[in-house]
């Protein structure tokens, strides 16, 4: 499979090194304006079997044109851009979009949403989501962070939105709050807390670097080659892994 890396942080040379290791792929195009391209382009994705997208978010829905123009599929990693534009494409690409692609995450979402369901007969129990990242990353609360609190909203009836940061004041019952922590190099520890007058439980992802992350977009990747055109998450492909154990 010859790899488009659109995107060359930290995370799209964990992914490079990846596959350079792996042998089983290939590289054969980096889209990073620090390397003199500035922005992908249709014409740069012939020949390309998927792109891996850990772009600038604000690069990443004139790249999904791209790649709908091209029919070239993609692993798009990067949060916070605006989604409405894939209203525009559905059934002209191929892309899953992620917050998070780990294999580990997506585990722990699926337990952390059976741990919502037993929460939710439990009315003593409060909720929230902590989360702490390396100083460096820009976006706060992390996409995974908001996916926790999302799994958490439609498993548990008594919450009903989602507070981020340190509102002022009492937090409502019915919030959800989620808080971020930025310090140092942590690749990314997510919690989810239950809360009692009692007791409390903690159900925690905590990753000890990048190569998760990295590792689901490529198996992402090689997943998303078989699919027909449409717009996928990794709850499809989990799915789709699981088959009937779900």
């Amino acid at each position: 499979m010859k790899v488009a890396l659109v995107g060359y942080g930290r995370m799209g040379k964990m992914i490079h090194s990846l596959i350079e290791e792996g042998g089983e792929h290939e590289v054969s195009l980096i889209v990073d304006p620090l390397l003199g391209v500035k922005a992908l382009e249709p014409h740069m994705l012939a020949g390309i079997d998927a792109a891996i997208d850990f772009s600038a978010r604000e690069a990443v829905p004139g790249n999904i044109r791209c790649y709908a123009e091209t029919g070239c599929p993609a692993v798009i990693g990067t949060t916070g851009w605006d989604e409405s534009i894939l209203n525009d494409i559905d059934g002209k690409a191929r892309i899953i979009h992620s917050g998070n692609f780990s294999i580990g995450v997506s585990l722990f979402l699926r337990i952390v949403a059976e741990a919502g369901k037993l929460i939710d007969a439990f009315d003593q129990y409060d909720v929230a989501v902590t989360e702490i990242h390396h100083r460096g990353k820009a976006d706060h609360p992390s996409g995974t962070a908001l996916m926790i609190a999302s799994k958490l909203l439609e498993t548990i009836d008594r919450k009903k939105r989602i507070e981020i940061g340190c509102p002022e004041g009492r937090i409502a019952e019915n919030a959800l709050e989620v808080s971020s922590l930025r310090v140092g190099s942590v690749p990314g520890t997510h919690t989810a807390v239950f809360d009692s007058a009692v007791d409390t439980i903690e159900v925690t992802h905590t990753a000890r670097s990048r190569a998760g992350f990295a590792s689901g977009a490529i198996k992402a990747a090689e997943w998303l080659s078989g699919k027909d055109n449409g717009i996928y998450t990794m709850d499809d492909y989990m799915a789709d892994t699981l088959g009937g154990r779900e």
